[in-house]
């Protein structure tokens, strides 16, 4: 698993500069929106905003930080997943979606207990994890990822709907963060 390369990939799904009038999040280069930038010390101008300071930002925010990196060394692709979708919904939503997943997905408990829906990796979803993978092997994760995406597409559709300004978004959310 190469973080840098993943992190090329996703930087060249979400582009170079844009500062599209139904994007809330403003001026924007490659994938960081002006506010993450000002956050993290960037004072110039979005346009000249450098590659490896958005790199930084999405290895430290996106991967290390929400634990998506422990995700790793059991399911690799469901990490790869759970990145982009934080970087485009949110850490917590992406993290989230997999509790929820899980939850749905032990057999009424009989595989592990339940998970408090907290949007955080910690122990308790490292455990569910493991033992969801132990019971159902390799398409285990297959199966976890499309739970994961079938959750993640319900939501772009419900930000259209409601917000209709982005429905100017939704095609490409849904073509190129899903699956």
């Amino acid at each position: 698993m190469n973080i840098d390369k993943l992190i090329d990939d996703v930087i060249a799904i979400e582009g170079d500069y844009s500062n599209h009038p139904a994007d809330r999040g403003g001026p924007t280069r490659w994938g960081v929106t002006e506010m993450v930038a000002r956050r993290h010390g960037y004072a110039g101008d979005m346009r000249y905003f450098p590659y490896d300071q958005a790199a930084a930002i999405y290895k430290r925010n996106y991967w290390l930080r929400p634990g998506f990196d422990k995700i790793a060394t059991h399911a690799l692709r469901l990490a790869e997943e759970l990145f982009d979708t934080g970087i485009n919904m949110g850490s917590g939503i992406a993290t989230g979606f997999l509790q929820r997943a899980l939850n749905a997905l032990n057999r009424n408990g009989r595989d592990f207990s339940d998970l408090k829906v907290d949007r955080k990796i910690g122990p308790q979803t490292i455990a569910a994890l493991e033992q969801f993978l132990k019971k159902r092997g390799t398409s285990g994760e297959t199966v976890l990822l499309k739970a994961v995406e079938a959750l993640q597409g319900e939501r772009y559709i419900k930000l259209a709907e409601q917000r209709p300004a982005n429905e100017a978004f939704l095609y490409g959310w849904l073509a190129n963060r899903i699956g």
